[in-house]
């Protein structure tokens, strides 16, 4: 061996040292001859990543769906509250011809008890249209007063009636299902 390879070898520069000592490689960089389940084990983020973005995406659908729905939802409810009475004035409509009847037939006639017995018949037919809506009248006649279904506007002593009991009616009162819709104006009886 010759001196200069004495020295070349002394001061690191030999062919296997420079390998070793240059040959630093990048953790992240590819190694040939790997598996590429080794590579994939290395790289855990990809597959996290587009887990990520997929429930991402699934977030957003999942979000306009909703908003989709409630748009609907609140659509649907306005349009129900535009029209709930419609049931109500279909069943009505009949009822308003025969006042209109009745009307034409007072002016062609002057036979009273026909004409009171045509709105009798009308106000039995309005009656019987707000009872299939729910809406029924509140009993009066001979029941003690009941500040929640009655409005009192008169107190009178009435002979053999006890105080506090209903002795006539101005105007009747009406529920709807449980709710009062309008109190009865009773006339109430008192002590005398």
């Amino acid at each position: 061996m010759n001196h200069r390879e004495d020295d070349d070898r002394s001061a690191g520069h030999g062919d296997d040292e420079t390998r070793s000592d240059d040959a630093t490689v990048a953790d992240d960089a590819p190694v040939f001859g790997t598996d590429a389940a080794e590579v994939a084990a290395d790289r855990p983020t990809d597959a996290v990543g587009r887990e990520l973005a997929d429930a991402r995406d699934r977030l957003l659908r999942a979000q306009a769906e909703l908003e989709n729905f409630r748009r609907r939802s609140r659509r649907e409810y306005e349009e129900a509250q535009r029209y709930r009475e419609i049931d109500l004035l279909r069943d009505l409509l009949p009822v308003l011809d025969n006042v209109l009847r009745a009307v034409d037939a007072a002016e062609k006639t002057a036979d009273v008890e026909s004409l009171k017995a045509g709105f009798r018949m009308t106000a039995q037919q309005i009656e019987k249209v707000l009872e299939s809506h729910g809406c029924k009248s509140i009993e009066t006649a001979g029941r003690p007063f009941d500040p929640n279904v009655h409005e009192a506007i008169l107190e009178q002593v009435v002979p053999g009636s006890s105080a506090g009991t209903v002795v006539g009616v101005a105007s009747r009162g009406y529920r709807l299902h449980d709710r009062v819709v309008r109190p009865a104006q009773v006339i109430v009886a008192k002590e005398g």
